[in-house]
């Protein structure tokens, strides 16, 4: 049973998300789908994308839900300094403050955060990383945005990624590909990767959770001329792989792949104990 579920493991984690890139180079990067479709929210007489100059939709949907990733990133940066906090309190010499700690009921987070300090750094490395690929990616093949070609009324000629990709060295100013802003909602798949080894019977709503923030994310900013639809689907396909690396090496293949518990009698409402014995 176990070989037959590695493969699928594999699979599942891998090869969709590689057949998913291949289909977007040939659908996308090899024709003309992205500017086709961008054209639709163009405006060719005034030379604008009327969504780039309306406030309240860039406020909502470009500063404003960035607060989704941003707070989520600060709470496991937050988690993974407490959780090296309360094994340092001894009973036998921090009696009093150990007592203060209960009363004002922080004792409680400190422990919680100490049990889960594995996962609080799982998160802070899979963000730093998936951001680190996408800014390292956008260095390395300078796509400038839509906005910004003569396509649109711009003064740069466009270009697809791999005509200007350069593995060493800074490729130009270009910072279009892949989407940025996606990119943050897409960092989110890393709690489901924590659910995933948990066994939490809701980690796929977290998963399809995770994946329709990025591609609203990304969406909102295709409407204002700032992206194309194919920089949303590459930041996705990036921040998976980023995720999933970093969770096989803070959790193992074998805890990931155990099956989703539809019963919870574990640890919180809606998780459950791993078969496996707990890591620190």
């Amino acid at each position: 049973m176990q070989t037959a579920s590695r493969p699928r493991f594999y699979w599942m984690n891998f090869g969709i998300p590689l057949a998913c890139a291949v289909v977007v180079f040939l659908m996308f990067d090899l024709t003309r789908i992205d500017i086709a479709f961008n054209d639709l929210f163009y405006d060719p007489l005034t030379r604008t994308f009327p969504l780039d100059h309306v406030h309240w939709f860039e406020k909502i949907t470009h500063k404003w839900a960035r607060i989704i990733p941003n707070w989520t990133g600060e709470i496991a940066i937050i988690g993974a300094l407490l959780s090296f906090l309360w094994p340092r309190l001894k009973a036998e010499k921090h009696s009093k403050l150990i007592a203060f700690l209960e009363k004002i009921r922080v004792a409680p987070v400190l422990r919680f955060a100490n049990k889960h300090r594995r996962d609080f750094l799982y998160v802070v490395f899979a963000f730093s990383i998936s951001t680190g690929v996408i800014h390292y990616l956008k260095g390395h093949t300078s796509v400038y945005c839509p906005i910004e070609t003569t396509q649109y009324g711009g003064k740069i000629e466009h270009k697809e990624w791999y005509e200007n990709f350069d593995l060493l060295k800074v490729a130009g100013d270009g910072r279009c590909w892949p989407g940025g802003h996606a990119s943050g909602g897409f960092t989110m798949l890393a709690l489901y990767f924590v659910a995933r080894r948990y066994r939490w019977r809701y980690c796929k709503a977290l998963m399809y959770g995770s994946l329709s923030l990025g591609f609203v994310f990304g969406t909102t900013r295709v409407l204002q001329g700032w992206h194309y639809m194919s920089h949303t689907f590459w930041a996705g396909i990036f921040v998976w792989l980023a995720c999933l690396l970093t969770a096989l090496a803070f959790y193992g293949r074998a805890q990931l792949e155990l099956p989703v518990l539809q019963e919870a009698p574990g640890l919180t409402k809606g998780f459950a104990q791993p078969r496996c014995s707990e890591p620190s």
